[in-house]
């Protein structure tokens, strides 16, 4: 009801200067927004136009966490303030407090340390929480990594024209995963314009997709299995933002993404120049980085560790043998093996939504299938971009499960009506693949 009200209150208010150079257009299953100014000001649109959605999602999030990991939102309130709020650089700090002062604005009540709790909710829950329990059990740390997406990048004499071609779908649980329906567009007063899809509230994009008017490009998929948190780092939250808006070539964005590395949040990132056409891999563990880079080829990411070194001491407990990260790895080598020479942004789009399944050989979407469709959760959505296209900002993106079918909550509702966050969850309908465009 206080999401209804706010978007009542939103809709009264009388025009607002502040949101004169910023826009919300609501289109396919997306929400996009425009945002131009300096860092509150970028924050302040963007909480305003997007009050009721961080209300929710907020409230979504307390939910989840709370039956989950066993701390109310206090918790995370009171933990992400004490780990990272002195370690952000102003700009950020200054857009976290500008997206609450916009939602109180109009009418909502969430503050810097919600929206800050929200933007590293990932890792806290994920990565620095398991540390701690284990800690205090006196056991070895369990990971509690997701393992989320499935993605590519190719360049060379893989793709149709020579040039880079790049796509990353979003595996998440249904509940919260259906929430990351935002493509930020935002103009900031420093650095490089920015597009990347974003969950309502946050100054990075937590999938991640994100693209900037330099020329690169960048994507990732998890490490599963991976343990290790540096409570003295940096918050990846802030270290993904800043890469994707400072970076002006590959080694920018893998020094910008190590420095401070706290290990929150490791993944394996994909990422492009466009005007070089050089690809690169950066997998950052927390002890153990490799960065790759190649002019011809491809890379894939479908949360399978790769270095040895990094299993052995990081993702101790990652085996291989029927693990639906190797059969999705054999399932993206099996096609851009296939392909070789043909790559574009038509098949980038098919790779996406291919259910596929390597172990059960049938399109169950199941397990290794590059579109997962699991129970509680799976590909949410999908993205794919090309160098001309990335060139003017613009990308296919398709909201919801990337074949275009559609998940009805009461599925997963009446199958487990114990968890009380899911009256929080709700239907994700079919959608189409929508071509975003920013505007000059």
């Amino acid at each position: 009801m206080l999401s209804l009200a706010l978007a009542l209150v939103i809709a009264q208010t009388p025009a607002d200067p502040a949101l004169a150079a910023a826009s919300r257009e609501d289109r396919d299953g997306w929400i996009v927004v425009h945002l131009k100014g300096s860092p509150h000001t970028v924050g302040y649109q963007q909480g305003a136009l997007l009050a009721p959605e961080i209300h929710e999602t907020r409230e979504t999030l307390a939910a989840l966490l709370g039956e989950r990991g066993g701390h109310d939102w206090r918790w995370y309130r009171e933990t992400t303030h004490r780990l990272f709020w002195d370690k952000l650089e102003p700009e950020y700090r200054r857009e976290i407090e500008g997206i609450a002062d916009g939602v109180r604005a109009k009418g909502g009540s969430e503050d810097a340390d919600d929206i800050l709790a929200m933007n590293a909710h990932i890792e806290v829950s994920g990565y620095y929480l398991p540390m701690i329990q284990a800690r205090q059990r006196g056991e070895p740390p369990k990971s509690d990594a997701p393992m989320a997406c499935s993605a590519f990048v190719a360049t060379g004499s893989a793709t149709r024209d020579g040039k880079v071609v790049m796509g990353h779908n979003f595996w998440w649980g249904y509940l919260t995963g259906e929430r990351w329906q935002v493509l930020l567009d935002i103009k900031p007063e420093k650095g490089h314009r920015v597009v990347m899809d974003s969950l309502p509230g946050l100054i990075h994009s937590g999938t991640d997709w994100a693209m900037n008017d330099a020329g690169i490009l960048l994507c990732e998929t998890t490490i599963s299995d991976f343990t290790g948190f540096d409570e003295g780092g940096l918050p990846e939250f802030q270290r993904m933002r800043k890469a994707a808006q400072y970076s002006e070539n590959l080694d920018d964005a893998a020094r910008i993404f190590q420095t401070g590395n706290n290990g929150g949040y490791a993944n394996t990132w994909l990422m492009a120049d466009i005007n070089t056409g050089e690809i690169g891999k950066l997998e950052l563990g927390l002890k153990n980085v490799t960065f790759e880079r190649l002019k011809d080829g491809y890379f894939v990411g479908s949360n399978f560790p790769s270095n040895p070194k990094l299993i052995a001491e990081e993702a101790r407990t990652y085996r291989p043998e029927g693990n639906i990260c190797e059969l999705r790895r054999l399932r993206w080598i099996k096609f851009l093996d296939g392909t070789k020479g043909q790559v574009d942004a038509e098949l980038g789009k098919q790779f996406l939504a291919d259910t596929w399944n390597e172990k059960t050989q049938k399109n169950d979407g199941q397990g290794g299938a590059l579109c997962g469709k699991g129970l509680l959760g799976g590909a949410v959505n999908a993205k794919v971009t090309t160098a001309d296209m990335a060139r003017k900002l613009s990308f296919w993106a398709r909201m919801g499960v990337p074949d275009g079918s559609a998940f009805v909550a009461q599925r997963l509702r009446g199958t487990m009506p114990e968890v009380k966050a899911l009256t929080h969850l709700r239907d994700m309908p079919g959608q189409k693949w929508m071509l975003f465009e920013a505007p000059k």
